[in-house]
C-alpha cells in the first residue's frame, strides 16, 4: 500500500503520517531525507526525533539513492520528506543543479523500489505551486519538478491525503 500525504508547512503532516505508520503491521522505519543544515535544520531534526521517541521506529538517515535502500520485506516505511529528497537529488552535495528529467526518474524509481519491498510506504510532501511565483530560476525549476513528482506519486498511490489545518482530507482511495 502506498499513501501520499501533502499539505502546507505546519499542517500536521508528520504527526498524521506517524499515526498511520503506527497502525501498520511489521517493522517500522522512518526514512529521514533532511540533511542537517544549520541551526534551524538541527532544531527541526531534533524535534522530529523527539516526536518519534518510543514509537518503535528504526530511523534511517538517507538523503539520496532510495532505489538502493534495502528494507525488511513487508514492513512499513515513512519517508519524510519528498521535498528534501528531491532537493538533495537535484542539487547534490556539490550544489550543481542536475537535469530535471533525470532527477524525476531517479526519485520516482526510488519510490517504486521502496513500495515493491514494503507492505506500506507512507510518503510526506509539501503542497507547492499554489502561489504566484517570482522565484529565482533554480527555485522555480525545483518547484516545478516537485509538483511533477507529487503528481506522479499521487497517481501511483492507493490513498492520498491533504492536511488542512490539522485535518486529514482524503483525496483518493476508499472513502474519498
Amino acid at each position: 500500500m502506498r499513501i501520499l500525504i501533502t499539505g502546507g508547512a505546519g499542517s500536521g503532516k508528520s504527526a498524521f503520517a506517524e499515526s498511520l505508520a503506527m497502525g501498520q503491521a511489521g517493522p517500522r522505519c522512518y526514512i529521514a531525507a533532511m540533511k542537517p543544515y544549520g541551526q534551524e535544520g538541527e532544531r527541526r531534526i531534533t524535534r522530529h526525533r523527539s516526536l518519534r521517541a518510543g514509537k518503535g521506529f528504526a530511523t534511517i538517515e538517507r538523503y539520496t539513492n532510495m532505489d538502493s535502500l534495502i528494507l525488511p520485506r513487508g514492513g512499513t516505511a515513512l519517508l519524510e520528506c519528498l521535498c528534501n529528497l528531491t532537493a538533495n537529488e537535484m542539487f547534490g552535495d556539490d550544489g550543481v543543479e542536475r537535469d530535471s528529467q533525470s532527477v524525476f526518474a531517479k526519485v520516482t524509481r526510488g519510490q517504486d523500489a521502496l513500495a515493491e519491498r514494503l507492505g506500506a510506504l507512507i510518503q510526506v510532501t509539501n503542497e507547492v505551486g499554489g502561489d504566484t511565483g517570482g522565484y529565482p530560476d533554480g527555485t522555480a525549476r525545483y518547484i516545478q519538478l516537485l509538483g511533477r513528482i507529487n503528481r506522479a506519486l499521487a497517481e501511483r498511490a492507493d490513498i492520498v491525503y491533504e492536511m488542512v489545518c490539522g485535518i486529514p482530507v482524503r483525496l483518493k482511495g476508499a472513502g474519498a
